[in-house]
């Protein structure tokens, strides 16, 4: 495993950086910490850059330490990526995104393609035969957003401990079904996304849950907010509240209604 080397400095703009190859990071002051802001190919000294320089986002960190720590994953995951020896090459190949423009080859029988919109993996039918069933989608396409952690889990020789911990957290969340047949066990709502959502769907089942809200012309230290039982879209009654501006916040599934503190909103 070649040895990627990280250089840290101070930016123009004073803020803490790191370069891992042809990547830049800064820490840009945020609410919660610091911003981990990225861009590509920064070739000039890293005293040079400004927040100008960098236009990704991977989240927020708490302090210096921590995005000391996350450059070093950083440098081990391309270090791990390096020593897989994947190709790169060009295939006319049609895929469920389009033609492809760019081909990575991970090892025989598993082809990541890029196209101009999208991209995923195709497995040859061995490959695609040898998934756990759970994990298996039937003609081996598996798109980038999230069943190309089914690769990912069904063939973890192939990718990096970056790229695994990812998949596994993209099953979790958003096909734990699949997550707990690999497994043989049922997930916890804290631990998967969908999970928790269903959790909170049974137990506000018979709540006002708001499905859509704004600040309110009438009242400005209020959020006029429409709730429905359950939170249903579908659902056919419907309900207007005034909630204090400075309460409401969206949560991860939803806000709650308390009829006994949040008042109906009146009548136009």
């Amino acid at each position: 495993m070649s040895a990627i080397a990280i250089d840290y400095g101070t930016t123009a703009d004073g803020h803490l950086a790191a370069r891992i190859g042809d990547m830049g990071y800064i820490a840009i002051p945020a609410r919660g910490g610091f911003r981990l802001a990225s861009g590509w190919r920064l070739s000039r000294p890293i005293c040079e850059w400004t927040e100008n320089d960098v236009f990704g986002s991977e989240g927020i960190v708490t302090d210096n330490a921590a995005f000391r720590a996350h450059v070093e994953a950083i440098a081990v995951h391309l270090r791990q990526r390096e020593a897989l020896a994947r190709t790169e090459t060009r295939m006319p190949v049609s895929t469920p995104w389009g033609m492809s423009q760019g081909a990575t080859i991970y090892a025989d029988g598993v082809v990541f393609h890029s196209t101009a919109s999208h991209g995923g993996f195709k497995l040859d039918r061995a490959r695609n035969a040898g998934l756990h069933s759970a994990l298996r989608i039937k003609g081996g396409w598996y798109e980038e957003d999230a069943d190309w952690a089914r690769v990912a889990i069904g063939y973890p020789d192939l990718f990096t401990d970056r790229e695994k911990k990812l998949a596994d957290r993209t099953l979790r969340d958003w096909a734990p079904d699949a997550w707990e047949s690999v497994h043989g066990r049922p997930l916890l709502p804290e631990e998967s996304l969908t999970r928790d959502r269903q959790r909170f769907e049974r137990e506000h089942a018979d709540d006002w849950v708001v499905i859509s809200a704004v600040r309110s012309d009438r009242h400005p230290e209020y959020v006029e907010a429409i709730a429905t039982p359950g939170g249903r879209r579908d659902h056919a009654a419907s309900r207007c509240y005034l909630v204090p501006a400075e309460e409401y916040a969206a949560g991860r599934h939803g806000f709650v209604i308390d009829p006994e503190r949040h008042v109906r909103a009146p009548a136009n």
